[in-house]
This record gives structure tokens, C-alpha cells and sequence, in this order.
């Protein structure tokens, strides 16, 4: 299974990954996080932030994922990967789930646990402002039709986890995919 998690920086998508993962594996399902963050540092060092890097970015870490999905894996590409037409050439090419990490932007700013939005709001002639910010000075396209939405600014981590381990594990006993969206009520 080939998951492809999408949102904004502070979504909650490195967090809930972890636990989903540690939960998983309780139960002998072997999972693989590849997470952006970490890759972008290895296997992508030579990439900056144009449209055209972020997209190269995301085929490498994909070609990464599939490997582990090729190999029984619940494998989750855990990116901000903010463009609905790379996300949907993981759909078409990997058959990859969409996972979509919704939150108010309002509430990441507030939030900002890597200090990131904080430097992305800073004038143009700091030496510190971060351009290109995905949600600020770059976009991110909400995605068209997730396979799941999970609302990050409403809801806990745990309920999240949960969400995501029943979306998972039903995907893993054979149901069907559901055509339409799966969406929660807002907590």
C-alpha cells in the first residue's frame, strides 16, 4: 500500500505518521515512513523550491516509497507536496491514497513548531525571511479528491491516528475504495 500524506508545514503529518506507524507495527503490520523532511537532507540535497525541484523531489522519494510498497509495506511519503497534479501522478502511477492533513492556517502560524511560518511572515529585506514558503509566498493546492481528510486544527492526535489506522486497515482486509471522500465531522 502506497499512501501519499499531503498538508501544510505543522499539519501534524511527521507526528501522526510516527504513531500510526508504532501502532501498525504492534500489530505486525510492517510500515515505512519517508519522510521529506529527512530525504530532502539525503537523497535530495541538490533540490531548491521551484515548482520544477519540488515535483523531482516528490518522483525520487516516490520511487523510494513504491520500493517499499513493492514489498508489502504500508509505505507512507510523508510531504507537503503541494501540487494536486504531482499528487494525482502518484495516484495514476502507484496507485498511490491520498491522505489530505487539513488544518487553518491561522492555527500552523499560531502553532509554528519549526519557527518556519514565523520567518516566512518576516519583511523582504530580513535576513532571515524563508521565500518560497509553501501557504505564504508559494502555494498549495488543496487537494481535489483525497482519499481521506483529516481536520489537524480540530481534532487530536489520537483521533486522527485512529482515522487513519480504520481507513488503513480496511483498505488491508479487502474492502473496497470508496469513490467519494471520506470526511469527519468537524470536532
Amino acid at each position: 500500500m502506497f499512501i501519499q500524506f499531503t498538508g501544510l508545514s505543522g499539519a501534524g503529518k511527521t507526528t501522526v505518521a510516527k504513531a500510526l506507524k508504532e501502532r501498525l507495527e504492534s500489530e505486525g503490520i510492517p510500515c515505512s515512513i519517508i519522510d521529506a523532511d529527512d530525504y530532502r537532507k539525503t537523497l535530495c540535497p541538490d533540490l531548491k523550491f521551484s515548482k520544477g525541484d519540488r515535483f523531482e523531489n516528490i518522483r525520487r522519494l516516490a520511487l523510494v516509497t513504491n520500493i517499499f510498497s513493492q514489498k508489502n509495506y504500508v509505505a507512507i511519503l510523508s510531504a507537503i507536496n503541494p501540487y494536486d497534479e504531482m499528487r494525482g501522478e502518484l495516484a495514476y502511477k502507484y496507485q498511490a491514497l491520498t491522505v489530505y492533513f487539513k488544518s487553518d492556517i491561522s492555527v500552523l502560524i499560531e502553532r509554528d513548531t519549526k519557527g518556519l511560518y514565523g520567518k516566512a511572515l518576516l519583511p523582504d529585506e530580513h535576513p532571515d525571511k524563508i521565500s518560497n514558503f509553501t501557504g505564504i509566498s508559494d502555494p498549495f493546492e488543496e487537494p481535489a479528491n483525497p482519499n481521506l481528510i483529516l481536520f489537524t486544527d480540530k481534532e487530536s492526535v489520537e483521533v486522527s491516528v485512529e482515522k487513519l489506522y480504520e481507513f488503513i486497515t480496511d483498505k488491508l482486509n479487502g474492502s473496497h475504495i470508496r469513490q467519494k471522500t471520506i470526511q469527519y465531522e468537524r470536532i
